[in-house]
């Protein structure tokens, strides 16, 4: 094992710049990838773990004032936060924190119509959190689809170049013998090797983090409805 170790050593110690270049630019992209995974890793498990804290609490409690002081104390949870943007212009509208209960001063049907127009606001507050949330949550992820879009061809690159080394060596020895060849074949090997070995865990991450933010995404518009629901009910009550 040892000696196979070695000879991976002895061909990237003596290859040449340019293959040396190309496997330190595929290092880049993978030391920046996996960072990236772990990053991700734990941010999306957060979210899901403090999401569905919140949720429970929400529809156990039905209690705005409450659900919002539990919703600071979830700051990785994704619906917390769009609620908390949610309950905070609705708060503009109505500073008791009720929705269903109107200003003395405003009783009948002005104070209707501004409970009409407030959910308005409240939406637009939503749809923008949720842009927010979900600018916030894709953060870094196409770095992902760019590693493995690229590296296959940067290795690719190595490749090109390690046989064009090999054929320049046959032609300054007028020789075609396996000595001639191998170093150069064995970088371009090496190089295509590194491509595929940081460009299939690129890939995969990458998928498995869409789908789970399509999870999330989904899970945003679901929570924005029933908020909305909830407000309307009680503005028309």
């Amino acid at each position: 094992m040892v000696p196979t170790e070695m000879d991976y050593i002895n061909i990237i110690s003596n290859a040449s710049m340019m293959v040396k270049f190309v496997l330190l630019l595929l290092l880049f992209f993978s030391v920046m990838s996996w960072a990236i995974i772990i990053i991700k890793i734990r941010y999306i498990r957060k979210a899901f773990r403090e999401s569905d804290i919140f949720i429970d609490y929400f529809w156990k409690s039905r209690d705005l004032a409450g659900a919002f002081t539990k919703a600071k104390q979830l700051g990785g949870s994704p619906v917390a936060r769009i609620f908390r943007i949610g309950y905070a212009e609705l708060r503009k509208l109505n500073p008791s924190g009720k929705p269903g209960e109107e200003p003395a001063a405003e009783k009948g049907a002005p104070s209707l119509r501004q409970g009409f127009s407030g959910s308005d606001n409240v939406k637009r507050a939503l749809r923008r959190a949720i842009n927010t949330e979900m600018t916030r949550i894709t953060q870094m992820v196409p770095f992902l689809a760019t590693t493995g879009n690229t590296t296959p061809f940067i290795g690719l690159f190595g490749t090109v170049w390690g046989i064009m080394n090999s054929f320049h060596g046959i032609g300054q020895r007028g020789s075609a013998s396996l000595a001639v060849v191998a170093p150069g074949i064995s970088e371009a090997l090496v190089a295509t090797a590194a491509g595929l070995a940081v460009a299939i865990p690129a890939v995969i991450a990458f998928n498995h983090f869409m789908q789970k933010i399509r999870v999330i995404e989904t899970e945003l518009h679901s929570f924005s409805a029933d908020f909305l629901n909830i407000l309307d009910r009680d503005i028309l009550r």
